[in-house]
């Protein structure tokens, strides 16, 4: 019987509404002038004449005459998409990088390089060959899904991340494809354990009941594991990488994701999951496993561990090409992600790319994966994947390099961008739009060395708002600190500026021009900065100095995350939500019995933390639980109580029944909208209009 669908609402947007859909053939290489009117479909203050400058220079050192990733996105294409295909991401940047894909110049509010990833990515649109027997779909979503044709149908290999995405794309595919556009899917792959990659698999079970699922190894785990126990900071954090509440895009707002221009929205998009049917081995037991999926020869191979906790990549004989997944895409990816993740492995990363050249590098003609367009050409590829394979090396080797020198990790960070050889600065597809050199050097030495620089300065610091406080003092107050803050804003120094005005701010929360021109100064910063997720973090930093917290947070603890979770990861969920403080001298023990599932556990509150432990046989206990696990997420959501559950006979309690209402008393609900920035007080908002 096939597995039960799981919505997982882990990334999911309101959608702050599609731009009107006119839809315009593929667009060539257009260069004519960028005009601020053409594209000015949000509000924003202008750049400065520092920010002027500072792109300017840069775009003086960019080799704008390599236009291969344009020609390459433009190859194959069958047919663009439809307008119903369109509105799910593509319409939303037509009045940005329509009619200007490759070209040289950009707006001045936007880093030149940034701006040309953007208009890379705004160029996959439509239904692609890859070559025989393979296709994608591009330009619906932040990843593409890729078609393969088997003995009786279809494999797709990543299903997108939202299901009407997804559904609109599988119609799109099947209307247009030349060959077998009436078999059905019969079976999905997902490449890693990102949202990205399995959301939309409920569209395909639903027009194929019978698709058959595979993934790497300890897929489930990780999807459900991620975005949980930090989960409540993790989608506050994501909210501001990825810009969710900085509305349409625009020259001085969101311009791109890195990926891809964006993520699909609507208000009915959700993130689905079909749990898989079959998962391959770990690479500790075996790196390499041959598989064959209705008549097509695989060889994956294991790489959790780089991008993703659980991810592989894989290599089709028959058709010399390679699926990198998420190892390789048009740009330098996350060692450290900005919403907060564990860090990866750089080193692991680099060497799993090696793997890959020495396994297949031979036989490849073809290269295909999650993001950007495929590579074509023997030579081409392993030229790609060693400078992507180097790339990962330069920061995990330079990084370590400095940190023996005696380098700290505030300074490595700073200055890594100066150590690059100039033979990786001159190509675009080892830039920083999605991880920076910056923070992923910091990744790593933080992954081997923690984040202490062994400064006794750093090792007892106060609170960030007692910190301020003193700076502030130390400034000579909240005015003569705004005047020097302001010296080094108008001379440029936005980096030391910002710092100071966070200090004055957070000290003087009333201080009208000090506010307005931290928001200002970040707003620079954002407009400078080549990384998508650098530049939404500004911008919604800015924001939120503004006007406060808009709405757009995401929410991972859904039911149906919820419901992939084991009940050890539901009570270690509890544990974190205890305050340690008030729990103190409640001491309690708890027996569980999960019947429906078979499972007993033993839980007991002492020194104000919550422990638990399955057990065989039940333990002498204050209380004993009886109760199902699926009305234990009904309970930890609120959709029902226990006394409900009581009355309905769903569950039991024998003993103390007074300890569940202890539990429930020194627990907190959490904030998903907490304050990240100085933000201020109603009727302190400024520079209201921008936001309107």
């Amino acid at each position: 019987m096939k597995k039960s669908i799981i919505a997982v609402s882990i990334l999911s947007i309101i959608s702050t509404g599609a731009i009107a859909h006119n839809h315009d053939e593929h667009a060539g290489h257009a260069h004519e002038h960028v005009t601020a009117g053409a594209l000015a479909t949000g509000k924003g203050k202008p750049a400065s004449q520092h920010t002027i400058d500072a792109n300017k220079a840069l775009a003086e050192t960019l080799n704008f005459e390599d236009t291969r990733v344009f020609a390459d996105n433009d190859r194959g294409l069958i047919t663009p998409l439809d307008e119903k295909t369109s509105t799910h991401l593509r319409d939303r940047f037509k009045g940005l990088h329509s009619g200007l894909e490759a070209q040289d110049s950009s707006p001045d509010s936007v880093n030149p390089s940034l701006w040309r990833q953007g208009q890379a990515n705004f160029s996959a649109d439509g239904l692609y060959q890859v070559t025989d027997g393979i296709y994608q779909v591009r330009g619906t979503d932040l990843a593409s899904t890729t078609f393969i044709k088997s003995d009786s149908g279809w494999i797709v290999y990543d299903v997108l991340m939202h299901d009407k995405a997804m559904e609109s794309s599988l119609d799109f595919f099947l209307k247009n494809v030349p060959e077998g556009g009436d078999e059905p899917v019969i079976a999905m792959i997902y490449s890693h354990s990102h949202a990205d990659h399995f959301g939309g698999s409920r569209a395909v079970q639903n027009r194929f009941p019978d698709v058959k699922v595979y993934a790497p190894h300890n897929f489930v785990k990780e999807v459900v594991d991620e975005n949980v126990l930090a989960g409540n900071a993790m989608s506050r954090r994501a909210a501001f990488q990825y810009g969710a509440t900085l509305g349409a895009a625009s020259q001085t707002g969101i311009v791109d994701a890195a990926l891809s221009n964006g993520w699909s929205q609507g208000l009915d998009h959700n993130i689905t999951l079909v749990a898989p049917d079959v998962t391959f081995p770990s690479g500790d037991d075996q790196k390499f496993y041959e598989y064959k999926i209705d008549g097509v020869p695989f060889v994956f191979m294991d790489t959790a561990g780089t991008e993703a906790p659980s991810g592989n990549v894989a290599y089709l004989p028959k058709h010399n090409t390679i699926w990198t997944g998420e190892m390789t895409y048009q740009g330098m990816h996350n060692i450290y992600t900005l919403r907060g993740a564990k860090v990866r492995d750089s080193l692991k990363w680099s060497k799993d790319i090696n793997l890959m050249i020495n396994a297949w590098g031979s036989d490849i003609e073809v290269l295909m994966g999650s993001h950007s367009a495929p590579l074509w050409g023997n030579t081409n590829i392993v030229s790609f994947m060693k400078e992507q394979r180097d790339n990962y090396g330069f920061v995990h080797n330079q990084t370590l390099r400095l940190a023996n020198e005696g380098m700290g990790i505030q300074d490595i960070g700073a200055t890594i961008d100066s150590e690059l050889p100039e033979s990786l600065r001159q190509l675009w597809h080892t830039n920083g739009y999605h991880g920076t050199y910056s923070h992923n050097a910091r990744a790593v030495y933080n992954m081997y060395l923690g984040y202490f620089d062994m400064n006794p300065a750093n090792l007892n610091r106060l609170t960030v708002n007692e910190e301020a406080r003193h700076f502030t003092q130390a400034y000579g107050g909240c005015e003569a600190g705004y005047t020097t803050a302001k010296a080094q804003f108008d001379d440029g120094n936005y980096r030391f500026a910002g710092v100071m005005l966070d200090h004055i701010v957070r000290t003087c929360d009333d201080y009208t021009d000090a506010r307005k021109l931290l928001a200002d100064n970040w707003e620079q910063q954002g407009y400078q900065a080549e990384g998508a997720g650098w530049r939404n973090i500004f911008l919604t930093g800015a924001q939120e100095v503004r006007v406060g917290t808009l709405p757009g947070t995401p929410k991972t603890s859904s039911p149906d995350v919820l419901s992939e979770m084991t009940v050890e990861n539901l009570l270690d969920f509890m544990a974190i939500k205890v305050v340690a403080k008030k729990a103190d001298g409640l001491d309690f023990t708890l027996n569980i019995n999960v019947q429906d599932i078979g499972e007993k556990y033993f839980v007991e509150l002492s020194n104000g933390n919550l422990n638990n432990v399955q057990v065989n046989e039940f333990k002498t206990a204050d209380t004993t639980l009886q109760i199902n696990k699926a009305d234990i997420n009904q309970v930890l959501l609120g959709q029902t109580t226990l006394a409900d559950l009581i009355k309905a006979n769903k569950a039991e309690i024998k003993g103390n029944s007074e300890v569940l209402q202890t539990l429930a008393d020194i627990s907190v609900k959490f904030d998903s909208a907490f304050e990240i920035v100085p933000r201020p007080a109603k009727g302190q908002q400024v520079d209201a209009d921008i936001y309107q």
